[in-house]
């Protein structure tokens, strides 16, 4: 009997190991939001994804025991999982900060619906294309519709802040797969291409400016030009804004910007610390946090930026007045910001360049951007392009990703399923067919 109970342990502790190997996923429910998390169980390296939040491929230290409990120790983020493994199921609580909630993991990973996304056949060529710019290599994706000759428009497409490839992808949505597909059908090519250091784990894409990531759009403006008579740019959120500095600039033969930042950096993360502090929906008039609270914060926010401009460290900036509520977050916030790029981002405000403009120009931005205020930088937009013809369009209902939503906020942008709204993928081929 000894040796049989003996075997069954063996054989239970086996059928765990065994269940528990592979891609595992559940969500976490904060406060009505939800969080998915995805576990990559590997017996020599396991990871997590948080798709959500953009990060993948965060190291995991995973024990197990003889009855079937899994423990895994998540050290960068500071967190722990702790689960029975099931038949069907990894039934346990993730603990982070000291805040504790239920968490069941079911086997595989349960992917969002992206009915845009291309899919193939298509009606149209793509070809993979290199070039160079201040010693790195690009690669992109030359999207040509049928037929297309040298004098077939072409955009090149400039991404937004943050490390992202050629798609601009975010939690499973390929913004610019989606657009150039659209385009592409409508007689328009595109050249869209993954930014600097783009696969590089070692790359430290803080480390360059806006000023770095706009050479690098000339560069693949200038290499398009070899093949095609009219070059212009099309540039999402500070990809709106470096194409905005290239019209300037006399680099381009037309230019659409989607959520582009022409107001100040400064300006534009006050507003964003504001309106994320303050309301939970536009339409809501309970604040999430106090309003003088939220005031203070974003004061003190605002002297923190004069020091970090005068190339002040972190150490050095005053967080006194900052509500005790928010001083980590304050803290944070801080460290974070004193980066070569965001010291530059700070600085960073094109209204006084706009008037150089001479190329035709499509601004559009959703009027319910949190993160790139419509009213704000269409006006700023509208009243700097005195040069040049224009279309400026406030696209009702849409969030920062052109996506329709309910409050516009980043937490959003997951769980809705369309990518790109019809409406302006309609308006931005029309535009251009109409030059």
């Amino acid at each position: 009997m000894k040796r049989f109970v003996h075997l069954l342990s063996f054989l239970m502790l086996a059928f765990y190991a065994e269940a528990q190997v592979g891609t595992w996923s559940g969500e976490l429910d904060i406060q009505g939001t939800k969080l998915p998390l995805v576990f990559h169980f590997n017996d020599d390296n396991s990871t997590l994804d948080s798709p959500s939040q953009g990060a993948r491929g965060i190291k995991m230290v995973v024990s197990r025991s003889p009855e079937g409990k899994v423990v895994v120790n998540i050290p960068s983020i500071m967190a722990t999982y702790d689960g029975f493994v099931m038949p069907t199921m990894i039934v346990g609580s993730f603990t982070q900060s000291g805040m504790n909630f239920p968490l069941t993991l079911k086997q595989g990973e349960q992917k969002p619906k992206r009915p845009q996304t291309p899919k193939p056949p298509f009606p149209y060529s793509e070809e993979e294309v290199t070039f160079q710019n201040d010693g790195f290599s690009f690669h992109g994706t030359l999207t040509l519709p049928h037929g297309y000759d040298r004098n077939t428009p072409l955009l090149v497409m400039v991404t937004g802040s943050g490390l992202q490839n050629r798609d601009e992808e975010l939690l499973d949505h390929k913004p610019f797969a989606v657009i150039a597909d659209a385009l592409a059908r409508e007689g328009i090519a595109t050249m869209r291409f993954d930014d600097r250091g783009w696969g590089d784990d070692s790359f430290q894409h803080l480390n360059f400016t806006i000023d770095d990531h706009k050479a690098d759009a000339v560069a693949a403006v200038s290499a398009m030009r070899k093949r095609f008579k009219r070059v212009g740019t099309l540039g999402h959120s500070e990809g709106g804004t470096i194409a905005l500095m290239m019209a300037a600039e006399g680099k381009v033969d037309f230019c659409v910007t989607m959520a582009a930042m022409a107001v100040s950096g400064r300006q534009t993360l006050l507003q964003q610390n504001r309106t994320m502090l303050s309301f939970l929906n536009p339409e809501d008039t309970v604040a999430a946090i106090p309003a003088e609270t939220v005031n203070a914060y974003v004061e003190a926010l605002d002297r923190a930026f004069d020091d970090l401009v005068a190339n002040k460290q972190p150490e050095e900036v005053d967080d006194s007045k900052v509500p005790d509520m928010l001083k980590e977050n304050f803290r944070l916030a801080v460290r974070q910001l004193a980066t070569p790029y965001m010291r530059h981002f700070l600085k960073t405000d094109i209204r006084a360049s706009l008037r150089k403009v001479k190329c035709p120009v499509l601004a559009l931005n959703g009027t319910y951007d949190t993160q790139v205020n419509a009213t704000d930088n269409l006006s700023a937009i509208e009243k700097g392009l005195t040069g040049c013809k224009h279309q400026v369009v406030a696209c009702e209902g849409l969030n920062h990703l052109f996506q329709h939503c309910h409050n516009g906020l980043p937490s959003e942008y997951r769980d809705i399923e369309e990518t790109v709204a019809p409406e302006v993928l309609k308006t931005i081929s029309k535009w251009v067919k109409g030059l």
